[in-house]
């Protein structure tokens, strides 16, 4: 049976397919939730709480929203999953040229998800729990500046701000140098993430600017979908064709970065 699989290679290429589909799917779930977590996120409380007088400042308004701010960050803890999955799933698309590039920005982008995953757990999450939890104003400010003034929320706030910058800039390039997909797109992809994770809590109206982050998102996943409906042979047709001249001739063909 392994070797009539192994032959025939249809059940592999169907259990690729549903993967790759999956992966798809995360792209647009992703861009959801983002603008739903940017949208709800009462305003001025998308901070990082150094001092005392910043937590004093605060804590008014996340008790008054304490509910919006838990489905919020839960949403930012959701959505920021989703982008790490979304990396993955936009590095699948290149291959030949940049697919080294791809890869290490997918891990880079990952990484970076991960890091402000739990950023906004003490952001919006622990601020709504203090703001709730039965003490006083001057404990709960101290609660929130511990937090944020740990070791382990210091490296994740450097990790975050780090990659959230860089990691677009290095796939769209990727993107762009792969020619998978139109440069137009490359450049929507990387302007609107950028764009999107700048933006801060402003209220409803974030929805307008990361629209084209959306969009991006959409049109990325339908190349995904496209590619796993295609098979392997035609995914790329140029290099197909390249590789049977090589092996025609009996020259080893070329591995691009």
């Amino acid at each position: 049976m392994s070797a009539i699989t192994a032959t025939t290679g249809k059940p592999t290429g169907n259990a690729a397919r549903v993967r790759m589909r999956l992966l798809a799917a995360f792209l647009p779930v992703t861009a959801v939730l983002y603008i739903g977590a940017e949208a709800l996120d009462p305003r001025g409380t998308d901070q990082v709480v150094t001092n005392t007088t910043t937590a004093l400042r605060l804590l008014p308004i996340a008790s008054a929203h304490s509910s919006q701010l838990y489905l919020s960050g839960s949403l930012s803890v959701l959505a920021l999953g989703g982008l790490a999955v979304s990396y993955a799933a936009i590095a699948k698309l290149v291959s030949g040229r940049g697919w080294v590039i791809a890869t290490i920005t997918a891990l880079l982008g990952g990484l970076g998800a991960f890091a402000g995953a739990m950023l906004n757990v003490l952001g919006g999450i622990s601020l709504a729990v203090a703001a709730s939890a039965h003490m006083t104003q001057a404990a709960a400010a101290q609660f929130l500046v511990t937090s944020f003034s740990s070791w382990p929320a210091q490296a994740a706030a450097y990790i975050y701000f780090a990659s959230e910058y860089v990691a677009p800039v290095v796939m769209g390039f990727a993107l762009w140098r792969s020619r998978r997909v139109p440069r137009w797109l490359a450049v929507l992809f990387t302007v609107g993430l950028e764009v999107a994770e700048s933006m801060g809590a402003i209220g409803p109206r974030v929805v307008l600017f990361m629209l084209p982050f959306a969009v991006a998102m959409i049109l990325l996943a339908v190349r995904i979908w496209q590619s796993a409906a295609r098979p392997a042979a035609m995914a790329h047709p140029e290099q197909a064709h390249h590789a049977d001249q090589l092996a025609g001739t009996g020259i080893a063909r070329p591995v691009r970065f």
